[in-house]
Parts: C-alpha cells; sequence; structure tokens
C-alpha cells in the first residue's frame, strides 16, 4: 500500500474499546502509544484485534491505521 503521508509508526494493538458506531484502538509503537478512534464499520471490515500487527500512519491530526 502506497500512501502519501509520511509518519508511518508500526505497532501491535494493545486494547480495544467497541462501540456501536466508532471503536477506540489503542496501538503500543517503539515510539510510545498511539490511540485512535475510528468507525465500526472500518474495524469490522479490517478484523482487527487485540494483539494483530498494524501500522499507525499520521497525517495532520488524524491517525488511520493499515494492518499488512
Amino acid at each position: 500500500m502506497t500512501l502519501s503521508a509520511r509518519n508511518h509508526l508500526p505497532g501491535t494493538i494493545e486494547d480495544v474499546q467497541i462501540g456501536d458506531v466508532l471503536a477506540h484502538v489503542t496501538i503500543k509503537t517503539a515510539a510510545g502509544v498511539i490511540e485512535s478512534v475510528i468507525t465500526r464499520r472500518s474495524f469490522d471490515e479490517m478484523a482487527l484485534k487485540k494483539g494483530d500487527a498494524v501500522t499507525a500512519v499520521v497525517k495532520a491530526t488524524e491517525v488511520m491505521i493499515a494492518k499488512p
């Protein structure tokens, strides 16, 4: 996957709090802990779960998640 964002932080999902509409995902990276709020739909489509290796992609004030 190619993205224009330059800040890619590989890490592991440490915690997940799932709501009806949103999912709050905590990612442990070498740089520290990153927290992201994504839609429940995206969370489900990516089949994310605690322990998954992911990449936090930071652009402006948003944090996106990519799963290999």
